[in-house]
Parts: structure tokens; C-alpha cells; sequence
């Protein structure tokens, strides 16, 4: 620490904040996107780099600044304004996840620390490992390489350099360039401040004659390379260890991962001191091995501070006019499809906070595949503050189809409360048997309150996906083989197993006081096949509809750079998911049986591959007849489990252990087997569901009769019953009232014989 007490006596800089949008508050002109606003900011930050530039500021910290935000300016301009959720649901806001593809980034060792420090800010040494001393008459192809390789000399042998004199011409540019000992010269007297007691600060510089020279090599004006014409290694002060020389000016980089984890506990209220020990518990390191100290910390701090606070109250009044105009958009395609139906929030300013909207073609795919329904929420807007929350549903050729889109101002239980909320009543009040989310505790009480009937799963590629974020750091090269075993476990045969494999995990590798451990234990029942097999997924957990969500979602994100475009977008891609016939092609028939000929005409090419699939795997196993009744099923090599099976010829009724059809709508291998082997040459017809159908009755009514009972009908039926409910939530006694007349009038309406019915029992 005495050390670093004898650094803070460098040379007094020139404090020169830079505000990169001062220009553009000057002259800020209504823009008609976000575009117009981040090409604006994006002129600023370059003008004003150039005015520091002017200044002949040595420090490269206002320009790290600039560059900064140049590069966020930039990455919005060309990546859009969605970016990836990171907050992790364990309910530490400071914890956040790192997604696929950045796992590289999430262990970061204190040799890694170290060697991140011989940077000179112009790029990672190319000499970290075959640095020698310089020599007179040594060789460079610029006069950057040469500075890089005289740096990382001096990093190894304990000081620091800068850039000195450069000498120039018109004809040939830059031609000297001189490098010398950070310590080198002498601190010029300045004239003292009209003050009381002037501060009276000591320089580092001692007159120190270590330098290289560097000349530039032309030849018939045309220039080749650069040589070292002049080299002394000769220093007139102590050289310094390899703990302390990190800690010069020249080698404290804060990295741009730990620039934006900075701003972002800054904006939450941590001081500096707390934000620097934060990070060196995020990174695993004593106190002091960061590649910065505190001081650095602090005065990025300060020059973001004030071009971060006008950023945000630009974007927070273009959110407002963006949403607006978003809201109107939404309005205009109401009167144009009267399908298209819309609803938001506004605050106690009028100011929108939540919009939500469905497409009319989502509404009648709702009623024939809303039984299984996935709410992403995998992506948020920086810029504008909003969460984007996308309902899928999986059709019956397995592909993801538009149920609506959410835009949402937080994560808290109340929006998505009203989320929900908003798309039942778009459903026409009927709730889906399971829904499919991410892991979230705001939308799990959400889905408790509101869908009460409803089973909540949670993906499982969603919970493997933070796996490496929660436990790689903490189990460092043992993460691996926790991976394995993770994964072993959750092909747990039944939740006793499950719970003896977990213990067994958890205490091997040291996991039981782990929070993120804690976490996963207690929302098991959300994700663990073991106990979700009785819930109706379809084939909602395949990696095949995972694959055709998130290219779905991709081509919404890909293109808006503002909000205006986003409905464009969600209805252009719904468009384009339609227009793409199946892929899916009928294969040719493996086995002969009756059974595989009578689904082939039933069931879609998608159903049909999987069902055919489960008949030729079935015939490897054996069935053994109990005294009971039941049948029990096992692979011939007995390499799963046995599995039971009932069968009753009387209702044609068949069950398995194993809910292969409680779970996805197909019949599993088992049960095929016991038919097979009872001689039951066809599959009862109720195991062939209306959703995995060919042709469902409703889609070929509707077909016939162009618009199946009628736009008019059917808007002037929805009219009613939205005053229905409304009317029934003023209080409870109108709530129970509205629920037994309708009661009735359901019974009423069941026992009214139709003249042409649109479904067939």
C-alpha cells in the first residue's frame, strides 16, 4: 500500500470531462426513430474525441470514455436495441447470467488477471512470451509494434513507458518517433492558484534517461519499415517488483466487461469501494489483484456519470414518444383487421407502460392449439427499458406459431399479472393445460393466481443454459463432471431416485449451502422430467421447437433499430412462419403392420414419424402377463426400466408408467407392444388427438364456409362477453352471479341439437 501511495504523486493531468451529447442537447430536433438519434450521438462522441485530442491530453482515460460509448453507440446501431435477458432468478440483482458462447468469459483466473495487465491499451502483446531487450538497428513494420514490444519489455523488467517527441515532415509524415521511461524528464513549475493553501503535489519524473528512438526507414520516398536508432536501458531509480508494477498507470485497464458491470452498480447506488469488492469476489481474487485499484474505479465513475444521466433522459422521453407511436399503430390495424386486438397501461402521467397485442389468425389457432402454450421472455430493450414477452404455441406439425407479443416495463409479479391477464381475455377467456416459461419468480406467483388450473413448466434448455454461470467458477475444472452428472440425474426413472441422485450430487461436490443449488431444488417440481411427465407438453421440449422458436424470435429482433418497426416485424415473421410449407414428407412404411397404415392416414407427416418411430423400436421388447392384470415391459437387453402397462380390452383403454402420452399426445412403445402382442391390429381412435390430426374438423368447416360462422358473429359475441367481464369484476356478488347464469346457460345451449355442427365426436 506504500507503494500505492507513492504513485498517487504522478504528474498533475488536466481535468477535462467529456460530455459527448452536450452538442446534441444544444440542437436536439425531434427524431423520427432511434436511428437518426444514435447516428447524432454517434458524430458527437467522434467530434468530441477529436477536441481531446486537440487538447494534447497524455492520459488516454476521457478517450476510453468516449471510445466507450462509441462502441455501445455503435453495437446498437447494428445489433438493434434487443439484447439478451442477464438477470439470474436466483433474486440477487448483482448476480446475472452469462449465455451460451461467453462461458469462455465467466472464469477468469488471477494468471489471466496478470496477463491482461502487459495490454498498453493498444491491443494484447504480441511478446508477452519472446520479449527481449531492444537493440539499435532492430526492425519494426510500424511504429505501434514497436511501442507494444518496448512496453511489454518494460512491464517484465519493472517500469513504464510513454510516447515523448515525434518529428514530422510534409512529405514523409511522421518520421521519429521517441519512447521514453514513464519517469524520464522533469515536472515543469505551474503557476499556482489564486488559493489559500494550494495543493502541492510531487512528480514521479526524476530525469531519467531510459529510451528508445525510433526512426522511420525511406527509401525513393516510399517508406518501409521502422528502426530502433537509438537505445539506452540505463534508469536512475529502483526498478520495480512484479506486484507493484501492475499497479502504474500505463497497465491499469479497466476491461469492457468490467466497464459495463461498473456502470452498472454504479447506477444502483454502490459506492466505489463496495463496486471494487464486489468484483474482486466475482473474479475470485484477494483484495488488491485486480488490474485497477479504486482510484480508477472512482474517476470512471465520475466522467461517465454526466453523459450517462443525459443518455438516459434522451431515451427516456424517445421510449415514450416511440410507444406512443407504437400505440397508434396498433390502433390503426385495429380498424383495418378486426381480428387485430390490442390492450395497454398507461401511468398517472398517461404515459404507456405496457402494451400487449394478438394477430385474429392467433386467436383461431389458439382454439385448436392453446392447450400447450410457451411465453418467452428471453429478450429486453436497453435503450427503451421494456421487457419483450412472445407467446408461442407448437402446431400439428410440430412448427411454433404467434399467440401474441407483451411488451412489459419490469419483471415484477404485477406485470406479468396483467400479461397474463390480457392474454386470456385475447384467448377468449380459455386457459392452456401447461405453460412453458423460463425460470422466474415474479411469473411464477403470476401464473399461480391467475391460471390456477394450469401446470407451469419450466424448460429444461433454460435451466442447462445457466448452469455454467452458477457452478463454473465455484467448481472451477470439476464443472465438467458435474455436467455429467447433472444430466445423469434428470433421466431419474421416478422422483424417489431423483431425490437420492440429488443429495448424492449436492454433496459431493459441495454444493449444499449453494444458493443457485438451493434454487434449482426448490422449483424441481417445475422442471425435472420425473415430475413433470404427467404434464401435456406436446413436443414443446424437443431442441427441433427450440430451434424454430428461437428462429423465430431472431427474425423479430433482428430487424427493429426502433420501436415503430417492432409490430412490422412480429407480423412479418408470423407471415413468412405461414407461408413456409413442412418440411415434413410421409416415409415409407417400415413395419407393415395394420396399426402403422391406420396412423399414416390419420396423423400428420410430423406425428406419424414420431409414432412409427415408437413401432419399431417396440418390437425389442418383451411383455410378461401378472396374475393381476397388468403387464409389465421391458427392453430385451433390459437396458431401461420396466415400465407397467395397463390394458382394458373392454374400453379400449390402454396406460403406461411411463406418461409417454399423458406428456406428449403420442402412445409410447409399451403400450404399442401390449397391442401388438394382445392382437389389436388397430389403435383405438382416441389415442389418435384432434391436434396431431391431419385435418381438424373445425379448419375444414371453416374452409368450406369461408369464414366458418362469420366475422360479424363473431366480433359481436366477443363484444359481449368482454362487457361481461368487465361488468362481473366490479365485486364479488356479480362475479358469482355472471358464474351461475352462465352456468346454466351452458348447460342450455349443450342440449340445443345442431343443424350443422363444425366438430365431430
Amino acid at each position: 500500500m506504500a507503494f500505492v501511495k507513492k504513485l498517487k504523486f504522478e504528474t498533475t493531468r488536466q481535468r477535462v470531462v467529456v460530455s459527448p451529447t452536450t452538442t446534441i442537447k444544444r440542437n436536439r430536433r425531434r427524431s423520427n426513430s432511434l436511428a437518426t438519434f444514435l447516428s447524432q450521438l454517434k458524430f458527437s462522441i467522434v467530434r468530441s474525441s477529436s477536441r481531446v485530442s486537440e487538447l494534447g491530453l497524455q492520459t488516454r482515460r476521457k478517450l476510453d470514455i468516449s471510445n466507450l460509448l462509441l462502441k455501445s453507440v455503435n453495437e446498437m446501431s447494428l445489433n438493434n436495441i434487443w439484447i439478451r435477458r442477464q438477470q439470474c432468478p436466483c433474486g440477487d440483482w448483482k448476480c446475472y447470467i452469462r449465455f451460451e458462447g461467453d462461458e469462455s468469459s465467466c472464469l477468469v483466473t488471477k494468471s489471466e488477471l496478470d496477463s491482461s495487465t502487459t495490454t498498453t491499451g493498444t491491443g494484447s502483446s504480441l511478446y508477452d512470451n519472446t520479449v527481449f531487450m531492444p537493440y539499435v538497428g532492430q526492425i519494426f513494420r510500424t511504429d505501434d509494434e514497436a511501442f507494444e514490444y518496448y512496453s511489454a519489455f518494460a512491464r517484465k523488467s519493472g517500469f513504464s513507458i510513454r510516447k515523448a517527441r515525434s518529428t514530422e515532415s510534409q512529405n514523409l509524415g511522421v518520421y521519429r518517433r521517441d519512447f521514453v521511461c514513464y519517469r524520464s524528464g522533469f515536472n515543469q513549475p505551474r503557476k499556482k492558484a489564486n488559493v489559500e493553501h494550494p495543493r502541492e503535489r510531487k512528480s514521479v519524473r526524476c530525469g531519467c534517461d531510459a529510451k528508445m528512438y525510433l526512426t522511420k526507414e525511406v527509401v525513393d520516398g516510399v517508406s518501409r519499415c521502422w528502426y530502433v536508432s537509438q537505445f539506452s536501458n540505463v534508469h536512475n531509480h529502483e526498478l520495480l517488483e512484479d506486484d507493484q508494477v501492475r499497479l502504474l498507470p500505463a497497465y491499469r485497464k479497466i476491461q469492457q466487461s468490467d466497464q459495463d458491470r461498473i456502470l452498472l452498480l454504479s447506477k444502483a447506488g454502490f459506492p466505489v469501494n463496495r463496486i471494487v469488492k464486489l468484483l474482486e469476489l466475482e473474479k475470485g481474487v484477494h483484495a488488491g489483484q485486480l488490474p485497477f485499484i479504486e482510484k480508477d474505479v472512482r474517476n470512471f465513475v465520475r466522467a461517465c456519470k454526466k453523459s450517462v444521466q443525459e443518455n438516459d433522459a434522451f431515451l427516456c422521453e424517445k421510449r415514450e414518444s416511440d410507444t406512443l407511436e407504437l400505440l397508434e399503430s396498433c390502433k390503426a390495424l385495429a380498424e383495418r383487421d378486426m381480428g387485430f386486438a390490442y390492450d395497454c397501461t398507461s401511468d398517472e402521467n398517461q404515459k404507456v407502460e405496457n402494451l400487449a397485442w394478438a394477430f385474429g389468425d392467433s386467436v383461431g389457432a389458439y382454439s385448436l392449439f392453446g392447450d400447450v402454450v410457451v411465453f418467452d421472455t428471453t429478450y429486453r430493450s436497453i435503450p427503451y427499458g421494456l421487457l419483450l414477452g412472445v407467446f408461442f404455441g407448437i402446431d400439428n406439425n410440430g412448427k411454433a406459431i404467434l399467440l401474441g407479443c407483451v411488451l412489459l416495463q419490469d419483471e415484477s409479479c404485477l406485470s406479468f399479472t396483467w400479461a397474463l391477464q390480457t392474454f386470456v381475455r385475447f384467448m377468449r377467456g380459455r386457459h392452456p393445460q401447461t405453460f412453458l416459461t423460463d425460470m422466474d419468480a415474479g411469473l411464477k406467483d403470476a401464473i399461480a393466481r391467475e391460471m390456477p388450473n394450469t401446470h407451469h413448466v419450466v424448460f429444461m434448455w433454460h435451466i442447462v443454459s445457466k448452469l455454467a454461470s452458477w457452478f463454473s467458477q465455484t467448481l472451477g475444472s470439476h464443472y465438467d463432471e458435474f455436467r455429467a452428472g447433472f444430466e445423469m440425474f434428470c433421466r431419474a426413472g421416478n422422483i424417489d431416485e431423483f431425490e437420492q441422485q440429488w443429495n448424492l450430487l449436492v454433496t459431493r461436490f459441495g454444493l449444499v449451502q449453494d444458493r443457485h443449488a438451493a434454487l434449482l431444488y426448490s422449483c424441481r417440481a417445475s422442471w425435472s422430467p420425473c415430475y413433470i411427465r404427467e404434464h401435456f407438453v406436446a413436443q414443446t421440449m424437443t431442441p427441433e421447437f427450440n430451434l424454430s422458436i428461437d428462429s423465430f424470435l431472431k427474425r423479430i429482433v433482428a430487424g427493429p433499430t426502433c420501436m415503430q418497426l417492432l409490430l412490422e416485424e412480429v407480423s412479418a415473421a408470423a407471415s413468412l412462419a405461414k407461408q413456409i410449407p413442412p418440411r415434413f414428407t410421409y416415409p415409407s412404411l417400415k413395419t407393415c403392420m395394420p396399426m402403422e397404415d391406420q396412423a399414416r392416414g390419420i396423423l400428420t407427416p410430423y406425428a406419424f414419424s414420431i409414432l412409427q418411430n415408437e413401432l419399431v423400436l417396440s418390437v425389442q421388447y418383451a411383455v410378461s402377463e401378472m396374475a393381476n392384470g397388468p403387464y409389465i415391459v421391458h427392453h430385451f437387453k433390459k437396458m431401461e426400466g420396466e415400465c407397467c402397462v395397463i390394458w382394458n380390452p373392454e374400453n379400449e383403454e390402454i396406460q403406461c408408467s411411463c406418461k409417454e402420452f399423458e406428456h406428449s399426445g403420442i402412445l409410447c412403445r409399451h403400450t404399442l407392444r401390449v397391442l401388438t402382442v394382445k392382437n389389436c391390429f388397430l389403435i383405438p381412435e382416441q389415442y389418435f388427438l384432434l391436434r396431431w390430426r391431419q385435418e381438424c374438423p373445425h379448419v375444414a368447416a371453416e374452409n368450406q364456409n369461408g369464414q366458418g360462422i362469420g366475422d360479424d358473429c363473431a366480433q359481436t359475441f366477443h363484444s359481449l362477453t368482454e362487457t361481461l367481464l368487465t361488468e362481473s369484476m366490479i365485486c364479488k356478488d356479480r362475479l358469482d352471479y355472471a358464474n351461475q347464469e352462465l352456468s346454466l346457460l351452458i348447460d342450455r345451449v349443450r342440449n340445443v341439437a345442431p343443424a350443422n355442427c363444425l366438430y365431430q365426436p
